[in-house]
């Protein structure tokens, strides 16, 4: 079954066990309407820099080791499934380089997981579910954890 409506869908991966169901339902998505997968992770820059410490390409290499594992589980869950999976490895903050991908690349659907986050914990941590929901111009499932 082939659907015109989803031929291109994001999987946001942050590389947490809460993103498996989402890993579940996007490939089970991408399987059902025969639309290719993109895994999409987010390097967060953060104000802090490890050039003062004189640990910056320690850093920089575990940053870009954890980007790798977590997109390469998205991967091999295509894999499995017979569905061709692109990496792709962004800078900046989560929300804003998800939607801005999205964007220009024509995606049809976003798929994420969250931590379902209530009370002080969202207020505090913000939630990137959350703020994409809320800006994005097409379709988002989020995905329970």
């Amino acid at each position: 079954m082939e659907s015109k409506n989803y031929q291109k869908i994001i999987i946001a991966t942050d590389g947490s066990k809460q993103v498996g169901k989402a890993i579940e339902a996007g490939v089970e998505l991408a399987k059902l309407t025969g639309a290719k997968l993109y895994a999409v992770y987010v390097i967060v820059q953060t104000g802090y820099s490890p050039r003062d410490f004189g640990w910056e390409g320690s850093l920089r290499e575990f940053l870009e080791a954890e980007a790798k594992k977590a997109v390469t589980s998205v991967e091999e869950a295509g894999k499995a499934s017979g569905i061709n999976v692109e990496s792709v490895i962004l800078e900046g903050y989560p929300a804003d380089k998800i939607l801005e991908f999205a964007e220009q690349e024509g995606m049809d659907l976003i798929v994420m997981g969250t931590l379902g986050r209530t009370g002080l914990d969202r207020f505090l941590m913000g939630s990137i579910a959350e703020k994409v929901v809320r800006h994005s111009k097409i379709p988002v499932m989020v995905v329970k954890g």
